[in-house]
């Protein structure tokens, strides 16, 4: 469906992206604005299917009045995001965006985002800078920038184990992450419905795994195969085959048609077509992921050992439970260290890939 300019000018296609891009910019307002008028009780809050209706409607009405703006000729906020480079008017991007309805559009939903963060998250500049908090955080820092000096040698043994349990992660999951990632890539899937189907799949399932952070991964293995280690390590891995399946996947997906189409030309197989047209193109970007998220993976390896994936992190958390600051203070120097080394080396390994 599209509606035509006069004058010659470029066709504005209808899109059902833009209606519900504009559905959730339009229904969040109408929601802010009923609960601003009509504030719920404790119980109402609670209230799952009375929350999802008002949800449900406050969609459908800002996707109806997103459709209507369109029929009207107006250029709203999603309209703008999913358009095509064909559908710009000439002149049209001479208007400064902020005499432009989208522009509006844009402003008041970020205003009104806000000020309802700022409502949930209960900000406050005077308990921020209250007497009594800047004492706590005194006595805290001071404490810290006072390490225990007998806590580095355990210290220094933890971090080793972190490193280590960082790298397993990251050396399993590359090449589960490889294999997998051309099959999420819809450039290599796509050309048959079948392909579609595991690539949907394949999206869906690494998605929600993506989603669970390797803290929640830590728990559910600490409980699978026991407090340790082990635990951590393999919370890091799963995580980190779905990062890199997303990341490696993605790098595939912008890769240049020309080398394919000529390797296509020669006869060759769909294999030989991935091995010398796909690979070749996409093997430095893989690196530098890989590399990255390795230096990712010993950030998280510090902090899955909070819920006891090992490292340094379950010293940290003993520490911290019985607040032996001074103690806390030594970790986090050797933290502090390690990471910025890790950083240094893996910024330099990705500077000489380029």
């Amino acid at each position: 469906m599209s509606t035509e300019v006069a004058h010659g000018l470029p066709r504005r296609r209808f899109s059902i992206k833009s209606v519900v891009a504009d559905g959730v910019f339009f229904g969040f307002l109408f929601i802010v604005a009923f609960l601003t008028i009509f504030p719920l009780s404790d119980e109402q809050t609670l209230d799952l299917a009375r929350n999802l209706l008002i949800g449900l409607v406050s969609f459908l009405a800002g996707a109806m009045l997103s459709f209507g703006l369109f029929q009207a000729g107006w250029t709203t906020l999603g309209y703008m995001i999913f358009r095509r480079a064909s559908d710009v008017a000439p002149g049209e991007t001479a208007k400064a965006w902020f005499k432009t309805f989208w522009g509006f559009q844009l402003f008041l939903t970020l205003g009104v985002f806000c000020v309802v963060g700022f409502q949930v998250t209960e900000f406050s500049f005077y308990e921020l800078l209250s007497t009594d908090g800047f004492e706590g955080a005194k006595r805290i820092f001071g404490a810290l920038s006072n390490p225990e000096p007998s806590v580095f040698a355990p210290g220094f043994l933890a971090i080793i184990e972190t490193i280590f349990i960082a790298f397993i992660a990251t050396m399993l999951a590359i090449p589960v992450a490889f294999v997998i990632s051309f099959f999420c890539a819809k450039n290599i899937m796509g050309g048959s419905p079948l392909g579609l189907f595991v690539y949907g799949t394949l999206r869906i399932f690494f998605n929600i795994v993506r989603s669970c952070e390797p803290l929640i991964w830590a728990i559910i293995f600490s409980v699978w195969v026991g407090i340790g280690p082990f635990s951590g390590m393999l919370a890091l891995m799963i995580h980190s085959v779905a990062s890199l399946a997303k990341q490696y996947s993605e790098q595939i997906e912008c890769i240049s048609e020309g080398p394919v189409e000529g390797i296509q030309s020669t006869g060759a197989g769909f294999l030989q077509t991935i091995w010398f047209a796909v690979v070749p193109q996409v093997v430095l970007p893989f690196v530098s992921y890989t590399i990255y998220r390795w230096d990712i993976n010993v950030r998280m390896a510090t902090i899955i050992g909070l819920v006891g994936g090992g490292g340094i992190g379950t010293m940290l958390m003993m520490y911290q439970g019985q607040a032996l600051w001074n103690e806390v203070g030594a970790l986090v120097v050797i933290i502090a260290v390690v990471v910025w080394l890790m950083d240094s080396a893996s910024a330099q390994i990705r500077e000489a890939l380029k």
